[in-house]
């Protein structure tokens, strides 16, 4: 079985360790936990950001403002002896990494190393390259993406780790390549790495200009970039192209979306999953525990929860809502009804997740409750500190349930982190994602709703092109995965679903609707789950670098 490094710019391991910014992040760490169930020799490499991604503060209007998530890893992180150097803006920079140990479910540990250059020994400008997830300028940024890439590289090898395969998650980590060209040819470098691209926008994919590519990392290196990615600049996405012998994107949608993307280059189709065991809610997890006592063990087990009783699937999820709108109270004072209809939105803050989508036309929404019954809908999810377009989707979202305040309870909590998304996926009666059409690469805090029996009302893009059986395990908003999206349809058509298709099995047939939530654990909890997803990467990706 080949030994495997897993490079990523963010890694969610821990609710209380604020190295992630979303789902990305989330995706990592549970990727990293699936390894450590499976067994595998696998170990992961990223930053130890110690000023955290930000604290999200929003006052009464929805205006965000920031403040850092500073965290130490003193206590947290287990120190290392061992030291690497790159050389960064001319000079040599020292590097030392903290372990995480993640403890699979039979025992089995996946080192997790934390890179840090906030040492003595180095500059001030160098010591501060590991504070900031995703801040700075484009300078920082590449200076970043070479500790990470080259210092992580450099690490590895002062620990002693021999690796056969390097999974680079996203571009960030493409420098490696040129690491590795140290003791490899192209082609030696190319049987040992795996590129998983997450991104349908070219804003994504991150691009320097060759004067900063020389200022950063030298002649010599960028030299060495050009070579094997040729342009007008230093493309991250096209070296990890160059170098990777298997590309994937992270659904069948993706796949097709992003080939087209690069150009026609070859792309597979990994689709994301989630980690059963941390993201299901405790009495939905007590209920497996009782009908299929086999799923920590492999997720897929999931598939037998069709024989568990409707009655108990009902009265976990009861639970779960319960914690979930006394967290609500705690947190905003705002006191929902148990016995209302919830619908749940948690996303990044950015345009293209439409976060607004529901209030398009407010007067319909009005009628949609008055003919079906109440209705309230909880909303999360930070902007990034730049995208000023996602800030203003966070105060639209506050200008409509001030409109609303009569008819439509509306919340929007802050902080949404690790431990808040479990809360909602598993709490809220039906998860809503409307992204705009085809930029929804995967998607997976609606697997994570579905593994706790929450159906999703969503557009058919990223992984509910795949997920969605119409009325069985949720409900799709508008036409088809390929069909472009309209605002004014798609808004048209999530009004007409909610009165005519979800309001009325929530108020009328709870068994029917409890069905439903028995569905969307048996078929998509148990296939979305990263078990099957690292499985895939195995056949797929890391076997055929051996």
């Amino acid at each position: 079985m080949p030994s495997v490094a897993y490079f990523s710019m963010e890694i969610a391991v821990d609710p209380a360790i604020p190295t992630y910014a979303g789902g990305l992040g989330v995706l990592a760490g549970d990727t990293v936990r699936a390894a450590a169930d499976l067994g595998l020799p696998f170990a992961a490499v990223t930053l130890v950001h110690r000023q955290g991604y930000f604290h999200q503060h929003l006052d009464a209007t929805g205006q965000q403002t920031e403040s850092p998530a500073a965290w130490s890893p003193e206590g947290v992180l287990e120190a290392l002896d061992a030291r690497a150097r790159v050389v960064i803006a001319g000079r040599p920079v020292a590097v030392r990494a903290w372990r995480k140990r993640v403890r699979g479910h039979r025992g089995h540990v996946v080192p997790v190393y934390f890179l840090d250059t906030d040492l003595d020994e180095n500059a001030p400008e160098d010591r501060r390259l590991t504070d900031l997830l995703y801040g700075g300028d484009d300078r920082y940024r590449l200076a970043q993406e070479a500790v990470l890439g080259l210092g992580g590289v450099a690490i590895l090898k002062a620990l002693g780790h021999h690796v056969d395969v390097f999974h680079l998650n996203e571009g960030h980590a493409a420098l490696l390549t040129l690491a590795l060209l140290a003791d490899h040819d192209a082609a030696g470098v190319k049987r040992r790495c795996v590129f998983t691209t997450h991104t349908t926008l070219p804003a994504g994919h991150d691009r320097f200009t060759l004067a900063l590519g020389r200022e950063v990392l030298g002649e010599e290196r960028t030299a060495a970039f050009l070579d094997h990615a040729p342009g007008d600049g230093l493309s991250l996405t096209h070296l990890a192209l160059a170098f990777s012998h298997t590309v994937n994107g992270v659904s069948l949608r993706h796949a097709a979306v992003a080939r087209e993307l690069l150009g026609g280059h070859a792309v597979a189709a990994i689709t994301n999953g989630v980690h059963a065991a941390t993201w299901a809610a405790a009495p939905l997890a007590a209920v497996f525990d009782r009908h299929v006592p086999a799923w920590r063990d492999d997720n897929g087990e999931l598939r037998y929860a069709s024989l568990v009783p409707l009655d108990e699937i009902a009265a976990a999820h009861e639970v779960a809502k319960g914690a979930l709108l006394a967290e609500i109270e705690r947190r905003s004072g705002a006191r929902l009804d148990e016995a209302t209809l919830t619908i749940g939105f948690a996303r990044r803050a950015t345009a293209y997740k439409r976060a607004d989508l529901v209030f398009r036309d407010v007067e319909r929404l009005r009628e949609v409750v008055r003919a079906s019954g109440p209705l309230q809908l909880v909303f999360a999810g930070k902007a990034h500190p730049r995208d000023l377009e996602g800030k203003k989707a966070i105060r639209r979202v506050f200008h409509a349930a001030s409109l609303l305040s009569t008819s439509v309870r509306v919340v929007y909590l802050a902080e949404h982190d690790m431990a808040l998304a479990k809360l909602l996926c598993s709490g809220v009666d039906v998860w809503l994602n409307n992204p705009l059409k085809p930029n929804e690469a995967s998607g997976t805090s609606g697997m994570k709703a579905a593994l706790n029996g929450v159906p999703s009302l969503s557009v058919r893009d990223g992984w509910w092109a795949e997920g969605c059986v119409e009325g069985v395990t949720g409900w799709a908003i508008g036409g088809a995965p390929d069909a472009p999206s309209d605002d004014t349809l798609e808004a048209a058509s999530l009004y007409d679903t909610l009165e005519h298709a979800v309001a009325p099995l929530y108020y009328g047939r709870p068994l029917d609707l409890a069905a439903i939530r028995r569905n969307a654990i048996a078929l998509n909890g148990s296939f979305f789950s990263t078990h099957r997803m690292v499985r895939e990467y195995l056949a797929k990706a890391y076997a055929p670098a051996q």
